[in-house]
């Protein structure tokens, strides 16, 4: 702690480079305070309390008796009613503009009916969801403060950022108020955290806790690094000195991509693959294994007008190393739609670079949503055709191609066989389902039975049923 008092005070005098960094050399060095940077960045950090009402089943003090479970069972149904409770919960947010545009994560607001923040200076205001993204797990919030100007972080770009710098960590931890804590980044690019399928965590060792969700990571020189997402926790669920932010990288993407109604559009290469292990990397003669293996492209897609070929290995994109998928995926979402990347590739060993324009996820094919009816095993289910626009709405990563169950209607066939929402029908009797239009010839026509393969998750399953 020694340490980080005094190479802070260094880099707010004369930010550095990362070669240019010293430890402290005086016992005057020593006695410096995070006390000025604080100051001025906690004004920017808000407490952000959300209610919302759900339904519980109050039960009968009856049937806390043996006598009468032993008759109705545990958890009978039998005397009780069922109520609305306000439910609360408290998080952290970050204003990152001065019209009142706040950062938070998707999980502190999810389902919230009412959304109150407030200042550090005690002022509250009622907030609106501008926008909330469960695969970041971001959400943007908006304020009316009026003709106030309100104090924001500035962004820092988060691929910076090396393992040992030091960084202070403000949220609203157990709802006691505005908390400061300090420490340093442990460790960049986590992938194995599983808090979103956009894994790409700065790990730090500052302390974060339940309240802190939402928060601002803020570097040395004052501007917002990360927002904080997560903790890892023992068994008895408290902090054990090991927290994750969302870099502010993957924060500025969002935040670009947001469109008027809520909807983030995301940057798009057109193209799928996995990570290179140890087998693939002896196969194909790499030294040790690095890279993403190209396994699915996208038809004329950005990959495939880059000439990015199936079996190139990715190692690098816009000059950041990329060892595995979530790197790539990381990389992709981070850029600026509409801009023109370099990409490092490996092809049957030779290194080559091509040029990557990233864009938006495009309609193509267009949905067609569409209800099916009449006697067959899809009867009540809404289907669409896949498209990437439509997979990246629906959090799903893969370049997949076909037909997708949107809903299935409660007591229809479809519902009482099992089909659910996200299943991917493949063929039917057969017949390969390519598009929506093909799946409605095959089913206009009665059969003795029917022969189903679809695709749920990474299963692929296959069902026999009487016509």
């Amino acid at each position: 702690m020694v340490i980080s008092a005094v190479f802070i005070l260094f880099i707010l005098v004369k930010p550095a480079a990362s070669d240019d960094k010293l430890s402290p050399t005086s016992g005057s060095q020593i006695q410096l305070s995070f006390a000025p940077l604080v100051k001025r960045a906690s004004p920017t950090v808000v407490n952000i309390s959300t209610n919302r009402m759900v339904n519980t089943r109050n039960f009968s003090p009856l049937f806390d008796d043996p006598f009468f479970r032993q008759f109705f069972g545990n958890r009978s149904q039998l005397g009780s009613r069922r109520q609305k409770r306000v439910q609360n919960s408290l998080g952290s947010g970050v204003i990152v503009r001065s019209d009142g545009t706040i950062i938070t994560n998707h999980h502190v607001v999810a389902g919230a009916d009412e959304i109150k923040v407030v200042l550090a200076d005690r002022r509250e205001f009622d907030a609106r969801v501008v926008g909330s993204d469960k695969r970041t797990d971001l959400a943007i919030l908006k304020i009316e403060p009026g003709a106030l100007k309100l104090p924001f972080l500035p962004f820092r770009d988060s691929d910076d950022l090396e393992v040992g710098d030091i960084v202070l960590a403000i949220g609203n931890p157990f709802g006691l108020g505005q908390t400061v804590t300090s420490g340093i980044i442990s460790a960049l690019a986590r992938t194995q955290v599983g808090i979103n399928n956009l894994n790409f965590f700065i790990q730090t060792d500052a302390s974060i806790n339940p309240g802190n969700s939402g928060g601002a990571l803020i570097t040395m020189d004052g501007r917002l690094v990360g927002i904080n997402s997560a903790i890892y926790s023992n068994k008895g669920g408290g902090s054990v000195g090991i927290g994750f932010a969302i870099p502010s990288n993957m924060v500025r993407s969002v935040l670009a991509g947001m469109t008027s109604k809520g909807r983030i559009v995301r940057p798009w290469a057109g193209v799928e693959g996995q990570a290179v292990n140890a087998e693939i990397a002896a196969s194909i003669g790499l030294k040790r294994p690095t890279g993403v293996l190209v396994i699915k492209i996208f038809p004329k897609g950005p990959a495939d007008k880059a000439g990015i070929q199936i079996g190139d290995i990715i190692i690098e994109l816009n000059g950041r190393e990329i060892n595995d998928l979530e790197a790539l995926k990381f990389r992709i979402a981070t850029q600026s739609i509409g801009e023109r990347v370099p990409v490092k590739l490996i092809r049957r060993g030779s290194t080559r670079q091509v040029v990557l324009q990233i864009k938006a996820p495009p309609y193509i094919p267009i949905p067609n949503r569409t209800q099916l009816r009449g006697l067959h095993p899809l009867q009540g289910a809404t289907v669409a055709n896949l498209s990437p626009a439509l997979l990246d709405e629906l959090g799903i990563t893969s370049q997949q191609t076909g037909v997708i169950i949107l809903e299935s209607q409660r007591g229809k066939v479809a519902n009482r066989l099992g089909f659910k929402v996200g299943d991917i029908v493949l063929k039917l009797n057969g017949n390969e389902i390519d598009k929506v239009s093909t799946l409605k010839k095959l089913v206009a026509h009665t059969k003795d039975s029917w022969k189903v393969l679809i695709k749920r998750g990474d299963d692929i399953l296959s069902l026999l049923i009487p016509g």
